[in-house]
């Protein structure tokens, strides 16, 4: 439901702002979220967890400037939260929806309402469940259209748009996964398949027609696609069989515009990607298939391939469908090329790279070891003392506390047995981070805690995130809650500052929210801290999440009330 501002606004004022900035709206929606039975994958009558009764869940769409009003009925079995992922949030931090983050978990049988502005936003964003592993399911497309409509876009009006969410599929309840893992000290399980828009496509056991997405184009068009990756632990190589990109929009930000016949996409990640339907009038395959970093090879994820079919109206409908030929799973080379040439279009009145700097942090991300926790139960039952896996940032495994939201202990001023101030600015032991000798026992072994960064209000913030070699090297997706950041320089190995400094791109660096980290390499961020409130940087698998891969940003209030944390909505649930 979009509800109109026109009715309470007087008429001369509302004159004005149609004249100038159009019209804003609230757009409102109720999520359900319940039990849904879905066959698939010779699954029959299989219950999953799912909004509205669908998979992906609705696509949320404003514009510029408007209103968002979500009304989350959980009527699971399950506790709730959802993230609006990429949305700034200033000013309603207690809608980011961090499960112990910003708010408490919306039990079985309740609600809250998520409200927030989607000011200064244009582009494809995403909501997602974020507690548990849920999101397998819990997840759907946020799109933000300019305040002009389309003829407002920095590139030529497309014919049509379609939004393609590529996902995670198991024959399992994610729940029993997410539990057994935490039981044993494992990470889940693999996923049994990959989706597109819910839909795995006709490669796998049990497909059929019904369970294959299709999206009909006119030949000689321009579409629009706008791609998330919505899974769970799997980057993806996205490519349409005799078909090509144009790469405009990544993360809800403007690019210049790269020319590209695959798409490389991190969980997390958007890309918003323009293609030309010239090819011959048929039936083409679209391909979203897994992109392992990983050094030693694992595979941690399913080698199988997820598909759509792309059917230019007048084709028979019944021909098989061409398909694209696809990177190696571990064609590292094509996905760094991909993330590095991407670049800001920079447009009059929008934030610009910061030049100065007032903190400067080096911030190890890897895998490693740690003690099993108490509640572990299945945890090395042989009784022999033995290290599980852990993750970690500075050699801190973050655990989430259990009795109190994060944002309502520093709301309160009552952090003590919450959380503690002391995230380091450095990892405690400096060390060859990607050297295979690095995979020692010393190095590698962790220990849990709930560590924030204090940041002043408006503090310029330059992070290097180093990517290590303990266990193994692979690309982590690095996600930034309450910000955008500018990705000003990447690269492979050990970072070195006299060197990477001359590679710093100062002038229209790509802006993100979640940046893929080069496997056995690094990435250098800067953000501007100018978002009062309590915000979360993870890894966006969620294998590493659960075991320990994150820590939050605790940001000051500013100098006015417009930019301090506010009082916490009247529903806003308890724990």
């Amino acid at each position: 439901m979009v509800r109109s501002w026109s009715l309470v606004l007087p008429f001369g004022l509302l004159a004005f702002l149609l004249a100038y900035v159009g019209e804003a709206a609230v757009v409102e929606h109720t999520f359900i979220v319940g039990n849904l039975s879905i066959s698939q994958l010779c699954q029959t009558a299989m219950i999953i967890t799912a909004v509205n009764g669908q998979l992906p869940g609705p696509t949320i769409e404003a514009r510029e400037g408007d209103t968002v009003v979500v009304h989350l009925v959980n009527e699971s079995p399950y506790d709730m939260t959802i993230h609006w992922h990429g949305i700034f949030q200033r000013g309603t931090p207690w809608a980011d929806g961090p499960a112990m983050v910003t708010q408490c978990p919306v039990k079985p049988g309740g609600n809250y309402t998520y409200r927030f502005n989607v000011t200064d936003q244009e582009g494809t964003l995403w909501w997602h469940a974020h507690i548990s592993l849920l999101r397998a399911t819990v997840y759907g497309a946020l799109v933000i259209r300019p305040r002009g409509g389309a003829e407002a876009y920095p590139f030529s009006k497309p014919h049509g748009e379609e939004t393609v969410l590529l996902g995670e599929w198991w024959n399992a309840n994610v729940e029993d996964l997410d539990r057994m893992a935490f039981l044993t000290g494992n990470p889940p399980r693999n996923a049994d398949a990959y989706t597109i828009n819910g839909k795995p496509g006709d490669f796998y056991n049990c497909s059929n027609g019904n369970q294959t997405y299709r999206f009909q184009v006119q030949r000689n068009a321009t579409y629009l696609l706008r791609i998330i990756n919505a899974a769970l632990n799997t980057p993806m190589f996205f490519k349409v069989a005799n078909h090509s990109f144009t790469v405009v929009g990544a993360d809800a930000a403007y690019t210049t515009p790269y020319e590209t016949d695959v798409v490389v996409i991190a969980p997390g990640q958007t890309v918003d990607a323009l293609m030309v339907t010239g090819a011959a009038v048929g039936l083409y395959y679209m391909a979203a298939s897994p992109y392992d970093s990983a050094i030693p090879q694992g595979p941690p994820f399913s080698m199988t391939t997820g598909t759509a079919v792309v059917e230019y109206v007048g084709s028979a409908g019944e021909e098989t469908p061409q398909l694209p030929s696809r990177p190696e799973y571990n064609d590292t080379d094509t996905a760094f090329r991909f993330f590095s040439n991407l670049t800001a279009l920079v447009l009059p009145g929008k934030p610009t790279v910061p030049l100065s700097v007032d903190t400067r942090m080096f911030v190890t991300v890897g895998l490693g070891n740690s003690d099993c926790q108490p509640a572990q139960l299945l945890c090395n039952t042989s009784g022999t003392r033995l290290p599980i896996f852990s993750s970690s940032m500075n050699n801190a495994s973050f655990v989430l506390p259990n009795s109190v939201s994060m944002l309502q202990a520093h709301y309160a001023n009552a952090s003590a047995g919450v959380y503690t101030r002391d995230f380091p600015d450095q990892p405690p032991v400096i060390f060859d981070y990607t050297a295979d000798a690095s995979d020692t026992a010393t190095l590698k072994y962790t220990t849990k805690s709930t560590k924030v960064r204090t940041l002043r209000y408006n503090e310029t913030v330059e992070i290097v995130l180093q990517n290590t070699r303990l266990i193994a090297k692979e690309s982590h997706p690095m996600h930034l809650h309450g910000f955008n950041f500018f990705v000003i320089a990447q690269g492979f190995g050990n970072y070195d500052q006299a060197t990477a400094t001359p590679q710093f791109n100062l002038v229209n660096p790509q802006e993100r929210n979640t940046v893929a980290v080069p496997t056995g390499g690094w990435a250098v961020i800067r953000f501007v801290a100018n978002n009062p409130g309590m915000w979360f940087m993870h890894c966006h698998f969620d294998a590493h999440l659960d075991l320990g891969l994150g820590m939050v940003f605790e940001v000051q209030d500013g100098p006015t009330a417009e930019t301090s944390v506010p009082p916490p909505p009247f529903d806003l649930p308890q724990c």
